[in-house]
């Protein structure tokens, strides 16, 4: 064979192995990864850490099937092969269990959660009073309503997602996966009669390593240690943007008092949190109380064009809360520095809407706070304020209730207003002392919760269209809410009951926030810059480290269009509305939405709306202060990781791998021996035959 052949047979040889070890290579025989696990995550504050991770390099255990509390005596005692990773159904995802492995967490690599298709009776990992310490009530204001001493809000609240586990803890969903995982099980682990199973056995890896330690003040010193010249951060502040606006615009360059300008501020919370981080869906912890707000900004677009009440109105819906009242206190910090478009002498007094779609009767309650009640002034605008809700119930579905006067304000943004004054405000909500939501804080609080449910033979275009009764609740929540802001905005009396909230716009914003938010109602709604937010899915509202989340763009784009005027102006004179006369970005913000596709056409109606919608920071004030270890603010973050991955195998035993490894070093030392000997005679080995002295060159 000539050399060109040859070199033509290498090359061959060499693409062929190629091909082939590169599409079966070494790993994909040995490991299954699983694709559809969420971590929980580390999260630090001002003194503690929380959460979880695993070592740098993952931790691996063999599995071990949960059936029942008793069966722990297994990884945490009997069983011959530790360490353990340990899979259990959601019924066994209590404290009691999670805090028995925590305590003998030298025998547990990790836990793996199933969640199932279908609720528990009831589960919150949260804790039974929630942002204790971060609320009005302290030592020096109402003392004898702090730390929930007169109403536990939150009694089924185990405090799962405020412990640290030195252990990996991931959830997996109940599908293909977990069926593998369970029958990896049972062919290889399962004990039989007590008898220990034989190698070799399945086990999980499971990588969570986190970078922050300790506590916020320690990493926000690390984030500023330069090493380097790009230096590694190892966490960051939990933000995001507030979402506002007004009836009537303001100048957003002109901050601070306004003269003679007086605001009714109407209030949600957006975001949620769960155990498992971005797996919080807040169905009746944040969203019933958003969509009913953004509801009631709707219904009172045409009146307060038509007859403008005397004083403004305020939409305000705030991110972060559920940890420590991120937005709300930022947006507090705003007025009192004079860095918002008001200032709090120019608050009038606030409604708040809470959780208020899990009715137990016909009653909705109205919670004030007691202590600034003693205030004559304070009070009597509270009363006027609930004189406004209850006169506005005309042809709703319920009664609206006072709780006693000795109860304290539940959980809620109006919290953080009171701790800088005595403003009027009222929060409603579904519940008179303890929560009704069985789920709060959880992955379990989803549509399910709030009996979001629809035909079989449904479409999901028709799903989107198909009216709930739980949307039909919700409609009569923000009918009350648009005409009580209206009369304490000093509107006209005769036009209150013609305001009437849609049932239709309702029940579309619950299918895109619970059930799917790539329908075609919100592709209408968005710029067609951010339609790769929408999902077959709904959103998450864990309110993360991003500038702004997928909520946050959902209501900003929302309450623009339901607030805004449609407009002219073409999608180039949209983005510079400056250049245009009798335009003003200081005034508006102009966002060019999609539009529908009309009925015989493929191309969709875009167009630009003029709307008094701002989005502003979202952030405790803490960072901006560098107060890393306050008291008085947030000092929420979120640990940094490299990845997070979870996989599947078979593991040998240790007599085995260590066999292995002596076979694998006696292999190298004789190859390495050989290799000496072979150099060593290469004069005499690879030496050629003379050539002849005649030789042609």
């Amino acid at each position: 064979m000539g050399l060109e052949s040859s070199k033509w047979v290498i090359i061959f040889l060499v693409c062929w192995l190629y091909k082939n070890v590169s599409c079966n290579s070494v790993e994909q025989k040995i490991y299954v990864v699983l694709n559809n696990t969420v971590p929980c995550v580390r999260l630090l504050n001002a003194t503690h850490q929380i959460g979880c991770q695993s070592s740098i390099s993952g931790d691996t255990g063999v599995i071990h099937f949960l059936e029942s509390e008793a069966d722990l005596e297994w990884p945490l005692s009997k069983g011959p092969n530790p360490p353990y990773m340990v899979v259990l159904e959601s019924s066994l995802f209590t404290r009691s269990i999670m805090m028995k492995m925590k305590n003998e967490s030298s025998r547990v690599a990790g836990v793996a959660v199933v969640i199932p298709n279908t609720s528990p009776p009831e589960f919150s990992p949260h804790t039974t009073c929630p942002n204790e310490n971060t609320g009005v009530y302290s030592d020096n204001y109402g003392p004898n309503l702090a730390h929930c001493n007169s109403t536990v809000w939150n009694p089924l609240g185990n405090g799962l997602s405020y412990e640290e586990f030195d252990f990996p803890v991931f959830s997996l969903n109940e599908d293909n996966e977990t069926e593998l995982i369970k029958q990896c099980y049972f062919d290889h682990n399962r004990a039989v009669n007590g008898s220990a199973p034989q190698y070799p056995l399945c086990a999980m890896q499971l990588f969570s390593h986190m970078h922050a330690v300790t506590n916020t003040p320690t990493c926000m010193r690390r984030n500023n240690i330069n090493y380097s010249i790009n230096p590694e951060m190892v966490c960051d502040p939990l933000s995001d943007n507030n979402v506002w606006g007004s009836i009537r615009p303001y100048n957003d360059t002109v901050f601070g008092h306004k003269e003679n300008e007086s605001v009714v501020i109407a209030a949600a919370r957006l975001d949620s949190r769960a155990f498992f981080w971005e797996v919080s869906t807040g169905a009746e912890g944040s969203i019933s109380g958003f969509v009913t707000l953004l509801a009631a900004a709707q219904a009172l677009r045409e009146v307060t064009h038509e007859a403008p009440p005397t004083r403004n109105i305020l939409f305000a819906f705030f991110q972060g809360e559920a940890f420590d009242y991120i937005g709300s206190s930022r947006m507090v910090y705003d007025m009192e520095k004079g860095k918002f478009v008001i200032d709090l002498d120019n608050v009038h007094s606030i409604l708040e809407i809470g959780q208020v779609a899990v009715h137990s009767g016909t009653n909705l309650f109205l919670h004030s706070d007691p202590v600034s009640r003693r205030n004559n002034t304070v009070n009597d605008e509270i009363t006027n304020l609930v004189k406004n809700l209850q006169s506005s119930t005309a042809g709703l579905s319920f009664l609206l209730v006072e709780p006693g006067v000795s109860q304290p304000l539940p959980p809620s943004s109006l919290q953080r207003f009171l701790r800088a004054r005595p403003i009027p405000g009222i929060v409603i909500a579904d519940h008179k002392s303890a929560f009704n939501n069985r789920y709060y804080e959880s992955f379990y609080d989803n549509a399910a919760n709030l009996n979001l449910t629809y035909p079989s033979n449904l479409s999901p275009e028709e799903q989107l269209e198909f009216v709930t009764d739980t949307a039909k609740s919700l409609t009569d929540v923000a009918t009350l809410v648009a005409r009580a802001l209206y009369k304490q905005a000093g509107g006209d009396e005769s036009k209150v009951n013609t305001i009437k909230a849609d049932p239709k716009i309702v029940t579309q914003m619950l299918y895109g926030f619970l059930v799917s938010s790539n329908n075609s109602w919100f592709q209408a709604m968005m710029s067609p810059d951010l339609q790769d937010i929408l999902k077959p899915s709904p959103p998450q509202y864990y309110v993360g480290v991003a500038m702004s989340s997928t909520p946050t763009r959902l209501v900003q784009y929302l309450l623009a269009n339901f607030t805004g005027a449609a407009t002219n102006l073409t999608q180039s004179q949209c983005q510079k509305p400056d250049e245009l006369p009798n335009e003003s970005r200081q005034m508006y913000s102009y966002l060019w939405v999609q539009g529908i596709v009309p009925p015989n056409s493929t191309q969709r109606d875009s167009f630009c709306v003029r709307a008094s919608v701002r989005l502003t920071r979202a952030i405790s004030p803490a960072f901006e202060l560098g107060e890393y270890a306050s008291k008085d603010y947030s000092t929420w973050t979120e640990s940094r990781w490299k990845f997070i991955k979870a996989r599947i195998f078979l593991v040998a035993s240790r007599d085995l791998e260590m066999l292995t490894l002596g076979v694998g070093v006696a292999v190298l030392f004789t190859f390495l021996l050989l290799t000496y000997f072979v150099s060593s005679k290469a004069d005499v080995l690879f030496s050629s035959a003379r050539e002849p002295a005649s030789a042609a060159y």
